[in-house]
């Protein structure tokens, strides 16, 4: 054999093993893990992150995601209760499979589990959804509860056929519904806003008006508070007055009643005095003082009779000539 051909030879062995090693030696990514086929068989045993080697053409490999990843599920149609049939333009699912449900998941579902498990199951529970629900329901009244009936009803069906894989969240798109319908939603929700807005105008005004009126009930009150003080000062004050008025009164009585027992004690005190003095002695003398304040004494018999004036009284020249008179 010559060079040449040893040469080939050994060239076409090197580029036999080269491509046998390439297809022997793979990379799993962070975050993911290796699932292995042997002639179809799926092996129990998965491989992390690095590199690995497998028998080549013999040996296959699937790359799983094992953390936090978002399916996303386009152009879901969906048929209301009313026969109108529209379209979700895209669906987000959340989801996570923990590593030791890889071997399991993937043997029950392939390494394409997701397909089953949550596209499927989004276009079934969505139309289950819509099926009972009218347009208006589905679009406007009920839309913001969409999302996590979906995700209630997935993770339901999950804890039953998928162990391990779980649903963080979903998110929904407004759907697509036909352009004369969308119109009268639009007019519909236009009007909506408007009688909104008359309303929250109205509550305003009312607002503003239930404001003056308790304001107007507070200034009544306060007006009504203060007349109430100053009629109970004026009370207070005709009271005071009053009381003071009695003291007065009481006062200018007992200074009467004070002076009339004086005058009356005075008077009874000279009266018993009078009885003390009015004796025989005291008015004999009381007699003899007031003779002696007259102006005339006169002496003889014939005294008594001078006191006496009448027609039969003797002039004085008749008098008796031995009466002596001395005048005062």
């Amino acid at each position: 054999m010559t060079m040449p051909h040893v040469g080939a030879i050994f060239g076409a062995i090197a580029g036999v093993m080269a491509i046998m090693l390439h297809s022997s030696i793979h990379k799993i990514e962070e975050g993911h893990l290796a699932v292995y086929y042997r002639g179809g068989a799926l092996l129990t045993t998965p491989n992390g992150p690095g590199y690995h080697i497998m028998m080549p053409f013999i040996t296959t490999f699937r790359s799983v995601q094992t953390t936090l990843q978002t399916d996303e599920i386009k152009n879901v149609p969906c048929g209301t209760s009313g026969g109108v049939m529209i379209y979700f333009d895209r669906i987000e699912v959340v989801n996570m499979l923990v590593p030791s449900a890889v071997v399991e998941i993937v043997r029950n579902y392939t390494a394409d589990y997701d397909k089953t498990l949550i596209f499927n199951k989004i276009h079934h529970e969505l139309n289950q959804f819509c099926s009972v629900h009218t347009l208006q329901e589905v679009y406007i009244e009920l839309f913001d509860i969409i999302d996590e009936n979906l995700k209630v009803a997935l993770q339901k069906e999950l804890t039953i056929m998928g162990p391990g894989l779980t649903i963080q969240a979903v998110r929904v798109t407004k759907p697509k519904i036909p352009e004369s319908i969308r119109r009268n939603f639009e007019l519909m929700e236009a009007e909506k806003t408007r009688l909104m807005i008359t309303a929250q105008t109205q509550r305003v005004v009312e607002k503003e008006a239930e404001t003056e009126r308790k304001r107007a009930i507070i200034e009544a009150q306060k007006v009504a508070l203060v007349a109430e003080i100053q009629f109970q000062q004026k009370v207070m004050e005709k009271e005071t007055e009053k009381k003071i008025s009695e003291i007065e009164d009481s006062a200018f009585l007992a200074r009467e009643r004070a002076r009339a027992d004086a005058e009356y004690y005075t008077a009874a005190k000279f009266a018993e005095s009078n009885r003390v003095k009015l004796t025989p002695e005291y008015l004999e003398l009381m007699k003899y003082q007031s003779i002696a304040t007259n102006s005339k004494i006169y002496f003889g018999q014939d005294i008594p009779n001078m006191f006496v004036e009448g027609a039969d009284s003797p002039p004085k020249s008749a008098r008796a000539p031995h009466n002596a008179q001395m005048e005062h």
